[in-house]
């Protein structure tokens, strides 16, 4: 079994008889497959993974059965992952986000009807819990939180870029089954974001704005300038501090994601915040490193220039999502009083559209049972609270007016739909008003 297979990695003879079989031939299929792409990237060796796996598929959409064949082949071999992984949102709440008879049956038959039984597929394969479905892995209520050096194999970017960037983990921007692969071999091909080279800054971002920028535009703004490649931040540390505070990290979550949807990133430094900003300063940045400044008039021009999807650009909105990442616990809470106050401003008890908050489900719990004055609030509010991907949502082309009229602050949000981005700002007082 894969005698013939030429490679050019450097495996120990514990990699090559697994290779040849040594665990059967399903570990033998990932393990080729593992070593091809450590191959395409020229890595020399595998590295062992040493955090927690995060599936970034996590829907069981009917296109997707060459997964579930390949979920399939690794239950049949007793493959699992050792140490329990997370995995993204559900796709689906029929509680909180409400469909119409026929939108329910695309959903239920047509988009996602192999959910039930892909989850099943799941917990098979090792999945921590029934709580384990949110983008945000990271989360302390989560349980899946990497140290500084861990070595991960995860594919969801808003994800890997926060557990690169503020944890200091170690992670590529891997794609979905390889990174399951990977937790279950317990090795990744080490290249790219796991070598000290491929974490250094290729670009200087100086922040030169009068206020504190909205994290969702400046992310955009830097991820369309550096697409791939690593920034180092600087000015950004006297507007979020230089502690990685629960405000500090829920703006990163935010910021990150923009990065690594509006461009690719997969890392990012804050000088005198992030860890290997803190650690190792300016060393991070390569010599001639390319500059880019950002200023207010610059982070106006980037906003301006995103595209209204809308049919009728002119329509009123008829859904509001906030939350893509994820809220975490502290940014719930600030959600509740932005609204509080807003309503009170304009004289009102509920919001004017279908406004829909995402959070974790392990974030959900603990604010319903520790901050429950705040939760109730948001339901008096007309707000609804879930644990769906709003993208997912978004794909189900019977939503109709749903979907074509969305509004959101998140610019990963607009960047994979037709939702149209406002700042925190403008989406609150849109949400309450009722109209743009």
């Amino acid at each position: 079994m894969n005698e013939n297979f030429n490679y050019k990695m450097k495996l120990t003879d514990d990699e090559k008889a697994i290779l040849h079989g040594s665990k059967g031939e399903t570990m033998a299929k990932v393990m080729k497959t593992l070593v091809l792409y450590g191959d395409a990237f020229n890595a020399e060796r595998f590295v062992p993974v040493t955090g927690k796996g995060h599936l970034v598929t996590s829907f069981g959409i009917s296109v997707l059965k060459p997964v579930f064949s390949i979920m399939d082949e690794l239950i049949k071999a007793g493959l699992k992952v050792d140490e329990s992984f997370t995995v993204d949102p559900r796709p689906i709440d029929y509680a909180n986000v409400k469909c119409n008879p026929l939108q329910k049956i695309v959903f239920n038959k047509v988009l996602y009807g192999m959910q039930d039984s892909y989850e099943v597929q799941l917990k098979k394969l090792g999945i921590k819990d029934n709580n384990a479905f949110t983008c945000a892995s990271y989360f302390d209520e989560v349980g899946n939180t990497p140290k500084k050096g861990d070595i991960l194999s995860w594919a969801e970017s808003s994800a890997v870029v926060f557990a690169n960037s503020v944890l200091g983990a170690r992670c590529n921007r891997n794609s979905g089954i390889i990174e399951l692969f990977g937790s279950i071999l317990g090795k990744v091909p080490e290249f790219d974001l796991l070598t000290d080279e491929g974490r250094k800054a290729k670009w200087i971002i100086e922040v030169k704005t009068e206020k504190k920028p909205e994290a969702q535009v400046l992310g955009s703004a830097i991820g369309m300038k550096v697409m791939e490649d690593v920034p180092y931040v600087k000015g950004l540390d006297k507007f979020i501090g230089t502690e990685l505070t629960d405000d500090a990290k829920a703006y990163l979550k935010d910021f990150g994601a923009a990065t690594a949807s509006n461009g690719a990133v997969g890392l990012y430094h804050i000088e005198n915040l992030t860890p290997e900003a803190k650690e190792l300063g300016e060393d991070l940045i390569v010599e001639g490193a390319k500059t880019y400044v950002i200023d207010d008039a610059e982070l106006e021009r980037v906003y301006k220039s995103y595209p209204v999807m809308w049919k009728d650009k002119n329509a009123a909105p008829k859904l509001c999502f906030i939350g893509c990442p994820h809220l975490s616990y502290a940014q719930l809470g600030e959600w509740c009083e932005r609204f509080e106050k807003e309503l009170k401003a304009q004289g009102k008890s509920k919001v004017g559209i279908r406004t829909i908050m995402t959070t974790a489900p392990d974030v959900l719990e603990r604010f319903k049972k520790e901050n429950k004055s705040a939760y109730d609030k948001i339901l008096s509010f007309g707000i609804k609270i879930t644990s769906i991907c709003p993208l997912m949502y978004m794909n189900n082309p019977l939503c109709g007016g749903d979907t074509s009229n969305v509004i959101t602050c998140s610019n990963k949000l607009r960047t994979y739909t037709t939702a149209r981005y406002f700042t925190n700002d403008d989406i609150t007082r849109i949400a309450v008003k009722g109209g743009i």
